[in-house]
């Protein structure tokens, strides 16, 4: 049997595959992946980000969204334009299927730090307005995270914590948004990472999503190299080994969670 999985985040619009592209989807398709999903990170490259995916309709699926790194002094008047942008498209083509890549990060600096509340805030009332699921970053900022998301939780219909490197604890914390899974990708193949017995532990299989962040952190043995698409199938397998089930058992129960998250990417 054909093992399927998907890629629910990555940035394959980066400029790092503005040469190879096409070969790079090949390889992903060859791999087994039949959806990848792109997350946004401002407006000024959204348009682009969109060419990429209405280049591959039905395997490319866009998001929209201001990544926490990129909230700038202009952060209010990019958040109008881009829920603007997200406005209009729900009363036409419906192209994005959610509200990110959006959240916290203050693990270089603090400079923005109110900022980015703000702009977090904003773009998860979108998810509650528009009914979208969100895609989560988060850096050293769980805790301030976790407050904001509990003033919508009642009105979000899930989403997935990106990149999820934490421990036991912080898992708990974050699955106790029970509409919400953990994005899981290279850094579990770490030789140092701890996610193998930690994630067994505390998080079932149902709450999983497979990812990869391309073209960032590639999972072993691809590990310093630019990461893409083919190589969530090594997440997979580390996966498999530390739940002790079948490759298969985890591309299913991965991608049955998704389709429960992401219901516009398969109608």
């Amino acid at each position: 049997m054909c093992v399927r999985m998907i890629d629910t985040h990555a940035h394959l619009d980066g400029e790092e595959y503005a040469q190879d592209l096409a070969a790079v989807i090949a390889r992903a398709r060859q791999a087994g992946i039949s959806k990848i999903f792109l997350p946004a990170i401002n407006e000024a490259l959204l348009p682009h980000l969109l060419t990429v995916a209405e280049a591959y309709p039905d395997y490319l699926y866009p998001m929209i969204g201001l990544h926490p790194e990129e909230v700038k002094a202009n952060w209010q008047q990019e958040l109008q334009r881009l829920h603007e942008l997200l406005a209009a498209d729900r009363q036409g083509a419906c192209r994005y299927i959610a509200v990110g890549e959006i959240g916290l990060d203050y693990y270089w600096s603090r400079e923005f730090e109110g900022e980015q509340l703000a702009a977090f805030e904003q773009q998860v009332a979108w998810a509650a307005e528009f009914h979208l699921p969100l895609m989560i970053h988060c850096r050293k900022a769980q805790n301030e995270l976790v407050k904001v998301l509990h003033r919508y939780e009642a009105d979000l219909v899930g989403g997935v914590f990106h990149c999820f490197t934490g421990n036991v604890h912080e898992a708990e914390e974050l699955l106790s948004f029970q509409r919400f899974c953990l994005g899981i990708g290279g850094v579990l193949t770490f030789k140092s990472s701890h996610l193998r017995e930690d994630l067994p532990a505390a998080v079932p299989l149902q709450r999983i999503v497979l990812e990869t962040d391309s073209p960032y952190m590639a999972p072993v043995p691809h590990r310093g190299k630019r990461n893409e698409s083919a190589y969530v199938v090594e997440v997979m397998h580390r996966l498999a080994e530390a739940y002790g089930v079948t490759d298969q058992e985890v591309a299913q129960q991965t991608t049955s969670n998704v389709q429960r998250l992401f219901p516009a990417a398969f109608r």
